[in-house]
C-alpha cells in the first residue's frame, strides 16, 4: 500500500547534530605542521572517508547529481546522506542517508536521547556498580530547515504499524527500509510519520538533499546522561556556542 501524498509547508523543523560536525573545517588542520603536510592527509584521510568519497563519485545510493553544493552550509546537508551506519536508520538503510528532522526541539531531544541512552546501555564498564557508563555529557547543535514539497504521509499510523514500530532496533527497520526503498524508487521525496519516541511528536525524512532549504544552525544544548535506578536520566541545558 502505497502512503497518501500530504503538502507540507514547514519552516524550522528541527534536527540535532553532535556540535563536533557543525563546522565546515577538518580536525586534520590541528595535527598539521604546514600546508604540504595538511594537503597529504587530506589525501590519504579521503581514500578512506565515505564523506569525502562520496562527494567525488557518489555512493552507492547516491549520486554526486542529487548531492548540492555553493550554498551556505551545503556540506551539512551532503554529511546527512553520505554518513550512514550499517544498519541504517529506519527510513534508510546503509547505501543512503536522508534527512531526519522533527516538528518541534522536544520531539528531536526525546528522538536522539533515545539512541544515545541505547548505546550508553551496551557499554560494559567493569568498575561501575552497574557495569555501564555513569554519567555522558554530549553537546549537540540544534539545526533548523525548510520543506516546501509533497511527501507521502503515514496516516493514519495504525495503518503503517509495521513501519512504526519501537523495538527491537535495528530489526524493527527492515519493513520501513523496505517500504522507503520501494518510494524512492518511484521518486518519492520523503515521508511524514509520526515520532516513535514522543507521543504527539511528528517527524519527517526527506530523501533529496535539493529539498532541505536554507539549513541554519539554531541553539546548542549540553545533555548530560545520568545512571539512576537502572535507567538514564536526562538533563538538558541550553549553552552559548
Amino acid at each position: 500500500m502505497i502512503p497518501p501524498v500530504q503538502r507540507i509547508d514547514h519552516n524550522g523543523m528541527h534536527r540535532l547534530i553532535p556540535s563536533r560536525f557543525s563546522e565546515g573545517g577538518t580536525v586534520l588542520d590541528e595535527i598539521a605542521d604546514d600546508d604540504a603536510m595538511l594537503e597529504q592527509l587530506i589525501r590519504l584521510d579521503g581514500a578512506t572517508n565515505d564523506r569525502i568519497q562520496g562527494e567525488q563519485s557518489g555512493l552507492v545510493g547516491i549520486s554526486t547529481y542529487e548531492l548540492i553544493y555553493g550554498i551556505p552550509n551545503a556540506h551539512i546537508v551532503r554529511a546527512a546522506f553520505l554518513h550512514t551506519s550499517e544498519a541504517g536508520s529506519r527510513f534508510n538503510d546503509g547505501t543512503r542517508g536522508a534527512w531526519y528532522a522533527a516538528d518541534t526541539v522536544q520531539t528531536s531531544l526525546d528522538e536522539v536521547s533515545y539512541h544515545k541512552t541505547r548505546r550508553l546501555s551496551e557499554i560494559i564498564v567493569p568498575e561501575a556498580p552497574d557495569h555501564v557508563p555513569e554519567k555522558e555529557l554530549s553537546t549537540y547543535d540544534d539545526w533548523l530547515a525548510n520543506f516546501h514539497a509533497d511527501f507521502h504521509a503515514l496516516d493514519p499510523a495504525e495503518e503503517y504499524a509495521d513501519c512504526l514500530a519501537a523495538e527491537p532496533v535495528p530489526e524493527c527497520y527492515a519493513e520501513p527500509q523496505r517500504r522507503a526503498r520501494q518510494l524512492i524508487q518511484q521518486k518519492s521525496n520523503g515521508i511524514v510519520y509520526p515520532s516513535v519516541r514522543r507521543k504527539g511528536g511528528k517527524c519527517l525524512v526527506c530523501f533529496r538533499p535539493a529539498l532541505v532549504y536554507q539549513p541554519r544552525r539554531h541553539r546548542r544544548y549540553e545533555i548530560t546522561f545520568t545512571w539512576e535506578r537502572q535507567r538514564y536520566k536526562r538533563t538538558v541545558k541550553q549553552v552559548v556556542p
